[in-house]
């Protein structure tokens, strides 16, 4: 997951130019006057190789009205959040009571955090030393406007939240994502013996994505609990909730196997699906988990009948797999990791080339390409550059004559071949000229 870095300070500052600067486009508005930033502004950043995402929050001033309170809200919010933050304070204003309430917040938050003065060009910067009585250490003098410090600003970022993007690098990373109260913090907490995140019955209590290393069953692990994704209609667009589903999504870019929790005792709703579908467009293996089997009132159907719906609700994912457990009795949990072992062994493999091809000439041998407007899809060879998730490039004579369920035909035809269940495959057709 890419680190987030929150741009914090009063109004007026140059929060929003340097966002403007580091983004290296006009993301935010800039204006002389105060107040101009009002909601979170985000945009993906990069700076010598390492990539994060910067996040500009409203100015935090001491109104009581009640657009004051949201964007300090919101601000607060971005710092609980993230990884790093950057404080910007104002040369020319000198040191306020309102730097102090912030700098004492922050040092309340054990982040790290980058002290910045900014408007280094219009003034004595031996004033820039006042600015070490507000308890953050080392002031960086820097300009916004011009560019100047602002490299050595990301490179004290960047060092400081590196440690979070290396750490155990060996370990599978699992993130767990499903509906709110479903059950994904009960589960995290089972696997390591203690509660690692809080359980509640109320919806929406994980708000971040929480990670926790851990060796289960002779392997190395990092369990990634996150926020439960409820609609968007029902997230409020300037609320926490909405951060939060911005970091499970990253969450589920950076997983290398993805849990999609689901409450057996409950139908698979809309909800489920658009989850699904996060982790399928990612190109993530899963497994589809059914928890709080214990509560459910079972025959030996149960599980067949289940298992239909699953076939029914998700057909794009028609390579899914799937196992009923119970986070809160433990039920079937070890075999869980071994179903999670299993699909990530079917994202990494690899069909070699001489095997594909005879695959391949069988399946064509039983179904040739249908003709269109006269002319017929011819495949000359096919090989698999890539995995995670396996990729299979076709060379044809024109890549246009290939129909899509053709493409569906020779997917099911390698997945008969072997076995890639658990993990999406994706087919390229590559045309003569290409």
């Amino acid at each position: 997951m890419k680190p987030t870095v929150a741009i914090v300070g009063r109004p007026n500052v140059g929060k929003s130019t340097l966002m403007n600067r580091i983004s290296g486009r006009r993301v935010a508005i800039v204006d002389d006057m105060p107040g101009v930033t009002r909601d979170r502004l985000y945009a993906d950043c990069e700076w010598c190789g390492k990539s994060f995402t910067l996040v500009d929050t409203g100015g935090i001033d001491d109104g009581d009205d009640d657009i004051s309170r949201s964007v300090k809200r919101q601000a607060f919010d971005a710092v609980e959040l993230c990884d790093a933050v950057v404080f910007v304070t104002d040369l020319k204003q000198g040191v306020l009571s309102g730097d102090r309430e912030i700098a004492e917040i922050l040092r309340k938050s054990k982040k790290p955090v980058v002290l910045t003065v900014n408007k280094c060009d219009a003034a004595s910067p031996e004033l820039v030393y006042d600015f070490y009585s507000l308890g953050l250490g080392e002031p960086m003098p820097i300009s916004a406007e011009h560019g100047r410090g602002v490299g050595d600003v990301l490179d004290e970022v960047c060092a400081n939240f590196a440690a979070v993007t290396d750490e155990n690098p060996d370990a599978l990373k699992i993130a767990i994502v499903g509906k709110p109260n479903v059950g994904k913090s009960s589960l995290v907490n089972k696997l390591v013996g203690y509660e690692r995140t809080i359980v509640s019955d109320v919806a929406g209590t994980t708000r971040d994505a929480v990670d926790t290393p851990i060796e289960l069953f002779g392997n190395d692990y990092i369990l990634i609990d996150t926020a439960g994704m409820r609609r968007k209609r029902d997230v409020e667009p300037n609320s926490i909730e909405r951060y939060s589903v911005i970091r499970t999504i990253s969450a589920i870019k950076r997983a290398d196997v993805v849990l999609i929790m689901l409450d057996a005792s409950c139908a698979v709703t809309e909800q489920d699906e658009k989850i699904a579908g996060l982790v399928h467009e990612e190109g993530k293996p899963s497994v589809f988990v059914l928890n709080k089997w214990d509560a459910v009132e079972k025959d030996a159907y149960t599980l067949n009948d289940k298992t239909d719906e699953l076939k029914e609700r998700f057909a794009f994912m028609s390579y899914f797999a799937s196992i009923a457990v119970s986070a809160k009795t433990g039920l079937r949990l070890e075999k869980l990791f071994g179903e999670v072992r299993r699909v990530w062994e079917n994202a990494n493999r690899r069909i070699p080339t001489g095997l594909l091809n005879e695959i391949v000439g069988q399946a064509v041998a039983m179904t040739e390409p249908t003709a269109r407007k006269g002319r017929r899809a011819k495949i000359l060879y096919a090989s698999q550059p890539s995995v995670c998730p396996p990729l299979f490039v076709f060379k044809v004579n024109d890549e246009k004559l290939v129909h899509f369920s053709y493409e569906r035909y020779l997917e099911n035809s390698l997945r008969k071949a072997a076995d890639f269940s658990g993990t999406p495959v994706r087919l390229k057709f590559v045309g003569r000229s290409e």
